[in-house]
């Protein structure tokens, strides 16, 4: 019964859509690696967090893993926009955030140079405003990168 209870309450509580909203491309790059760019659209009035915070007793951060593959090598670590950073009071500590249209990018380089290529991953966040959290979310993507055309 109380698990029934929470749950509506929860329901009841959160948005009917979620406030962040993701895009994924990838573009090819003049040494052959490609960026992996990982969009969000928030909703005014939240935010999600930096991929680096200043400690674990605090929210989650940002983290965008790409899947290992035989189509290409391990991913470069992320560049994310210059956070926002300020203390919180909802977890009395200093967060660092990002709000409106962050972009996080990361970079693969294919195994074999020029071919199409399918880089798949996912983005795990958790998104606040100055009331509440929701809880975080995985949000699994996969790109597809054509193969470059042949060199006259």
């Amino acid at each position: 019964m109380h698990t029934l209870l929470i749950s509506l309450l929860l329901a009841a509580w959160m948005p009917s859509t979620p406030p962040v909203h993701w895009s994924f491309s990838a573009q090819r790059q003049a040494d052959g690696s490609v960026a992996v760019h990982c969009d969000a659209v928030l909703d005014a009035g939240w935010h999600i967090y930096a991929t680096v915070l200043p400690g674990n007793e605090g929210p989650i951060p940002t983290a965008v893993r790409i899947l290992p593959s035989t189509g290409h090598g391990p991913a470069s670590a992320i560049q994310e926009p210059i956070p926002r950073e300020e203390y919180d009071p909802n977890f009395a500590m200093v967060v660092r955030y990002h709000d409106g249209s962050p972009r996080f990018t990361t970079t693969v380089s294919p195994t074999v140079p020029s071919t199409s290529l399918i880089v798949k991953g996912e983005v795990e966040y958790m998104v606040c405003n100055d009331k509440t959290c929701l809880p975080p979310v995985i949000v699994p993507f996969e790109v597809t990168i054509e193969a470059e055309p042949a060199k006259p």
